[in-house]
């Protein structure tokens, strides 16, 4: 079916929706489908909003339900085309066949399709490769997850010690608050400590401590 302008109405999200659950296919959807119906969707908003006294109470409550009638088919044409697309990322990387249609995908359909098939190979591998190669799967997956945890805390600890100094006290100095009323101190006269970069600016620059600087 070739792609055309699609006029949102109610009645023809109906017919996408019916579409969508009779054929075993993606349907070919205008490329923005999805924006027409946000357009569609905040034009019954407007007409909610105005102040009409032609517009009657049973009218407002009809739009209000078109409105609600819209979102829940929209969600299940969205549900629909997603079991489709995933179901063709598992043939993808099962098959690794490079002649799988997916012309008619939207392109974020696309992008959602070619990470899911991403995911589904990382795992494969990870899992029933390492399997077959008589490697525990436990221990491929519990390795993986150190390495990211391992990653992770690298990355903290370099965000801290970008909003952090390390100085040594010249002098002693009694407790005192941040901004946030957090506590610091007391510190003595050749005490270490880690210091948020603004608070140890300001006792640098009183002559308090000096900061450690790494090579």
């Amino acid at each position: 079916m070739e792609a055309k302008e699609v006029n949102i109405t109610y009645e023809t999200l109906y017919e996408l929706l019916k579409r969508e659950k009779d054929m075993t296919d993606l349907q070919k959807l205008d490329p923005s489908f999805f924006n027409h119906f946000v357009d569609y969707l905040n034009d019954k908003k407007k007409i909610l909003g105005k102040e009409d006294s032609l517009f009657s109470y049973e009218e407002k409550k009809k739009v209000e339900k078109q409105i609600d009638n819209a979102k829940r088919i929209i969600k299940e044409i969205y549900e629909r085309r997603e079991k489709k697309i995933l179901n063709i990322a598992l043939i993808k990387s099962r098959t690794k066949s490079d002649v799988l249609d997916t012309s008619s995908m939207l392109e974020n359909e696309n992008f959602f399709f070619d990470e899911i098939v991403k995911t589904l190979n990382v795992f494969r591998k990870d899992i029933i490769e390492n399997i077959i190669d008589g490697k525990q799967v436990s221990e491929v997956i519990v390795g993986k997850k150190e390495a990211n945890k391992t990653s992770d805390e690298i990355s903290e600890k370099k965000e801290m010690e970008k909003n952090t100094k390390l100085v040594r006290f010249l002098y002693s100095v009694p407790k005192f608050v941040g901004k946030e009323l957090e506590e610091y101190g007391p510190f003595e006269e050749e005490d270490i400590a880690n210091l948020p970069a603004e608070i140890a600016e300001i006792l640098i620059n009183k002559g308090r401590v000096e900061e450690i600087k790494g090579n």
